[in-house]
């Protein structure tokens, strides 16, 4: 690549070596307490690798651009970049800017370290404006002289009538105790009040005649409770009680009305009550209104996620007519789902698995009829960048879409509405993001792997075209620290034939001749994958490997973006969490390197993964040995309804309890270390502490670490300590350093 600066690689050379049995590596005190040093001495390359990003500012339409390029020892500059050719130079002269800050600003101002982190350029580019304490600074491009300027409006607020009014202004409704009150406009007594109660919302038709309102069915409203012991303003302990659903709960539900303003009626739809398929917190349903249709438009997620479908009602009838009905005998992925509505054709861009991929549909809107198919077969949609009505044009992301490359990566695209003229935006080997110019002409799209730092490209938007290389992550001192990047492993899963992706991290004095541990970073959340696929200066994983261990993470099946075959081994299954792909991809890897001991096998996690973690000591024993579990949901009728019921279906059956750590606790074997925060807000910690009942009741040894005002976490800073300590003590059998050797003073 040009221009790229040097980095240092290490080549594994274990495949080459002798056949001769690697003793397992144990090390000694003194190794360890030189790993520790090891591990916290790499945090300080965090910050050497210099353009690891590049964010555009564009200049009027896009015609040009500047960046701050950052320089060694703290310094950068401005660079301008001309976006027809790629050409590059200095956005101004460096030293006048400096020499005239140091006036303005009554203070010294390096000429490398310009403070012009809040800079505007003006469009014919004569000037720019610098913010400094709040106060605006106009410089002149040609003179340099520099000016302080009136500070400029916060802008005006929005115009426009409250909610509550009609659009013709003529009517006003008020939402009091429930009822709806509609009222003349200067009238203080309601020309009407509803004669059903209950209502949660209501919006005014573009008619001026109809509300479109809904009225709320209380599901149970169950409370979860928190206890902080140890308050940071002192004193007692304190306690909160809020709602919080879990799975099988009776949920609010809506009803759907219309109201007739004129007459006073109320109409029931149809439409069975629904609930918004959101948190307890979420608001309640609106609806959805299309120019001047005699009809509004609803969106929903059928309870137990197994449909998802946009109606219509009727405004005089109160029918509702269905317009997509998007359906999965498994489930379908809300965390997925796209739609985009037009709104000069009537049409609506709708994302889909119905084919067993993300793929984009044209449907109108109308009818609800599919019109065609956009995106190609095979590929998994991730984002709607853009949509231009005009030309009936999108510009989208997916991933899966070269055989070429790691399928997880994700490139950028534009396509007629129709589905032709597909034109690829990017094409380099790893995972890319993108800046569009506001006149849509370029792009400038940073793409990098975990192998292989950051490279920033101008191209063209509408071909993809390179127009030049802008600029490349300067890996100079990093490379200084000798950080080995991770390998990029691939083995097939458990079918034979599935390739599951993932990555190995070694520490840095690696010698193919020992037989390290093996552990895994484990996260199985049925909401993505996980996997790392961008460049990063230093991993946590990599932090943990110095201490001697190989340190991997995968996405076995069950996680997204690979397709609903692969996705759905996750339905009404949370607890296979891709473990036998796992287990076979480690195997490979330790077939294919003989240094890594397949016989000692760790991993932690934290949320789902800490379910996950503790999970592998209770139904995979014989392969895994040493947990960490971080603030596990460790039975899945015990958080939140909607993330759990999402993948392990409604009503809530036997395989719940089948599959909770709870119920299987004196299965237990090898070590396991259980961390929870007491305030956690997102899996009640009392997940994790009647899991500790259960493996108390169970007979079964374990450690368990609990967090004074710690919320959802991995334990921070003395989690991760801990963390360590563990895998040291139980894998490698030796001693963590003594922190209570030389206590420190507080």
């Amino acid at each position: 690549m040009l221009g790229m600066k040097p980095i240092i690689l290490f080549a594994c050379v274990a495949c080459c070596l002798a056949s001769v049995a690697n003793e397992p590596y144990t090390p000694s005190r003194e190794e360890v307490a030189r790993a520790y040093q090891r591990a916290s001495e790499i945090t300080r390359a965090r910050n050497t690798v210099l353009n690891s990003t590049l964010t555009p500012n564009w200049i009027g339409g896009g015609s040009a651009f500047w960046y701050k390029k950052q320089l060694s020892g703290g310094r950068h500059e401005y660079v301008r970049v001309n976006s027809e050719t790629g050409g590059k130079s200095p956005l101004f002269d460096h030293a006048k800017m400096a020499e005239s800050l140091t006036k303005a600003f009554s203070t010294n101002i390096d000429a490398t370290r310009l403070p012009l982190d809040e800079m505007r350029v003006a469009t014919d580019e004569k000037t720019l404006t610098v913010t400094r304490e709040s106060q605006n600074w106009l410089v002149n491009l040609e003179t340099y002289e520099c000016t302080r300027t009136s500070s400029e409006s916060q802008g005006q607020q929005q115009q426009g009538g409250r909610s509550g009014h009609s659009p013709d202004g003529k009517l006003r409704y008020e939402l009091r105790d429930g009822k709806i009150q509609v009222f003349e406009i200067g009238a203080t007594t309601p020309k009407f009040e509803t004669t059903l109660a209950d209502y949660a919302s209501a919006s005014w038709a573009p008619n001026s005649r109809h509300i479109a309102a809904f009225r709320v069915i209380p599901g149970d409203r169950k409370q979860v409770f928190l206890i902080t012991s140890s308050p940071q303003s002192g004193g007692r302990a304190t306690f909160v009680a809020r709602d919080y659903d879990l799975p099988g709960d009776k949920l609010d539900t809506y009803e759907t009305i219309v109201i007739d303003a004129q007459s006073g009626s109320e109409t029931k739809s149809d439409l069975e009550p629904f609930w918004t398929g959101g948190r307890p917190w979420a608001s309640p349903p609106r609806a959805q209104w299309r120019g001047s249709e005699n009809r509004f438009l609803l969106q929903f997620t059928e309870r137990g996620y197994q449909a998802v479908r946009i109606v219509a009602v009727d405004l005089e009838s109160a029918k509702a007519t269905t317009l997509i009905d998007e359906r999965s005998s498994t489930f379908v992925d809300t965390t997925a789902l796209i739609r985009r509505d037009l709104t000069r054709t009537n049409e609506t861009i709708w994302r889909s698995e119905r084919d067993g991929f993300g793929r984009l549909y044209l449907h109108d809107l109308q009818t609800g009829a599919l019109k065609n198919v956009i995106t190609p077969a095979g590929w998994v949609v991730r984002s709607i960048e853009n949509i231009d009505e005009g030309s009936r044009t999108i510009t989208f992301s997916a991933n899966n879409t070269r055989q070429d490359q790691d399928p997880y990566f994700i490139h950028f695209f534009h396509v007629d509405f129709d589905g032709k003229n597909l034109v690829r935006l990017t094409d380099s080997n790893g995972q890319h993001r993108v800046n569009f110019s506001p006149n849509r002409k370029r792009i400038v799209t940073t793409w990098s792997r975990v192998d292989s730092p950051p490279v920033h490209e101008l191209r063209d938007a509408e071909t993809g075209k390179l127009i030049s290389i802008v600029d490349e992550a300067d890996t100079t001192a990093w490379a200084g620290f000798g950080i080995r990047l991770p390998e990029v492993f691939v083995a097939k899963g458990r079918d034979g034939a599935t390739d599951i992706w993932g990555i190995v991290c070694r520490p840095r004095d690696f010698d193919p001749e020992k037989k390290y541990p093996i552990i895994e970073n484990i996260y199985a959340g049925p909401h993505d994958s996980f996997v790392p696929k961008t460049f990063s200066p230093v991993m946590r994983m990599q932090e943990l490997a110095e201490l001697g261990f190989i340190v991997v993470q995968i996405d076995g099946m069950g996680t997204r973006n690979r397709g609903k075959k692969f996705h759905d081994i996750c339905w009404q299954n949370i607890a296979d969490a891709g473990f036998p792909d796992r287990i076979l991809w480690m195997k490979a890897l330790a077939e294919k390197y003989s240094y890594i001991d397949i016989e000692r096998v760790g991993l932690y996690g934290t949320s789902a993964g800490g379910q996950n973690a503790a999970g592998a000591l209770l139904f995979h024993p014989e392969f895994y040995k040493v947990a960490v579990s971080s603030c596990g949901c460790h039975d899945n009728r015990m958080d939140k309804f909607w993330w759990n019921e999402q993948w392990m279906g409604y009503p809530v059956g036997k395989h719940y309890e089948e599959q909770s750590n709870i119920t299987n606790a004196s299965k237990l074997r090898g070590k396991l270390l259980l961390i929870v925060g007491e305030v956690d807000t997102n899996v009640p910690p009392e997940s994790t502490i009647r899991f500790v009942d259960a493996l108390v009741k169970a007979n079964r040894d374990f450690d368990f670490l609990l967090i004074p005002n710690a919320g959802h976490t991995d334990g921070g800073a003395y989690g991760e300590s801990r963390r360590r300590d563990y895998f040291v003590r139980h894998l490698h059998g030796a001693e963590p350093p003594d922190r209570n050797a030389n206590p420190t003073r507080g």
